[in-house]
């Protein structure tokens, strides 16, 4: 069995090479107007967090995959679907993603005076996933991409999205020619909207309402200094866009420097990105909560 810095180890250089090879960041998809695209979810309803969205992009680059369903080997099983055989093209261990989860175990020692205590510890465990487009079965082509679509106009995501915005109750000021959220004075600052194109505004707000979140959410990002916090706010924003139904866009004047010093800092220190995925996705989930409407419980689907 791997040990928990062996998996950390072997993520991180995945991401690493994704950016090298790929140029954009692998959490940089455009949005397909589906109800089956989207924020990487299992097919129990649940969506992932932490890192995993990112692991799951990855996979949904190299493979060409499309929806946003994924499930283990059992659980596609179980719902009579078969997963398809590896192809040729595609190296041994490669086809299905592992992702991972925390499990919590509890241990007893005996403190300084004689006394025995229990102690919390938590460790990763992994699992192997598979995306409906990898999976046979007719009867599961509701949740696959391109099922029973419909002319939904985009302008109604971004209405959803200014919505999501607005809930957030944030100190947004228009003009000038930047973009940043100023802590002190608790206000989030961008250039006139008519100076973005729309997935461009979209996607700068969510950046800066990403560090919005951070004193709310008491979130000290001293250790690993500005590339952790832009990092942060990049996978957060994104992570948004995807929830809102936004294109995310495909470029940004400070794109290159960004991608530089995140390189730099994954390289020299493999906990750097599991801190930054993980806080992307509580200051993303933290945004969303003030205009999410809690959906109804669903089916349990046994791992």
């Amino acid at each position: 069995m791997s040990s928990q810095n062996e998996i950390r180890e072997r993520i991180t250089n995945q991401i690493i090479e994704s950016l090298k090879s790929g140029g954009l960041p692998p959490w940089r998809q455009p949005w397909a107007n589906d109800k089956n695209a989207g924020f990487p979810t299992n097919v129990s309803g649940r969506r992932y967090h932490g890192i995993n969205p990112l692991l799951l992009a990855i996979s949904s680059m190299r493979h060409n995959l499309k929806s946003k369903w994924w499930a283990t080997f059992r659980q596609w099983d179980m719902l009579g679907g078969k997963v398809m055989k590896r192809p040729d093209d595609v190296p041994p261990g490669e086809w299905g993603t592992s992702i991972i989860f925390w499990s919590k175990a509890t241990k007893v020692e005996e403190n300084d005076h004689g006394e025995e205590e229990k102690k919390t510890l938590f460790f990763m465990k992994t699992y192997t996933v598979f995306n409906i487009d990898q999976v046979r079965g007719d009867h599961l082509d509701r949740i696959r991409v391109g099922h029973d679509i419909t002319n939904a106009n985009p302008i109604e995501t971004y209405e959803a999205a200014d919505k999501a915005i607005e809930a957030t109750g944030a100190n947004i000021r228009y003009g000038g020619n930047r973009a940043f959220y100023d802590r002190h004075g608790d206000y989030i600052q961008v250039p006139l909207r008519e100076q973005f194109g729309a997935s461009e505004y979209y996607e700068t707000v969510c950046h800066e309402l990403v560090h919005w979140s951070e004193p709310r959410l008491n979130w000290n990002r001293a250790e690993g200094g500005y590339a952790l916090g832009e990092l942060v706010a990049e996978i957060g924003a994104c992570y948004l866009a995807t929830e809102l139904g936004i294109p995310n866009a495909q470029s940004s004047a400070n794109h290159q420097s960004y991608i530089a010093s995140w390189l730099r800092a994954l390289e020299n220190d493999h906990r750097f990105v599991f801190q930054a995925s993980s806080q992307a996705s509580k200051a993303a989930d933290y945004i969303l909560s003030f205009s999410r409407v809690p959906e109804p419980e669903p089916e349990e689907v046994p791992a």
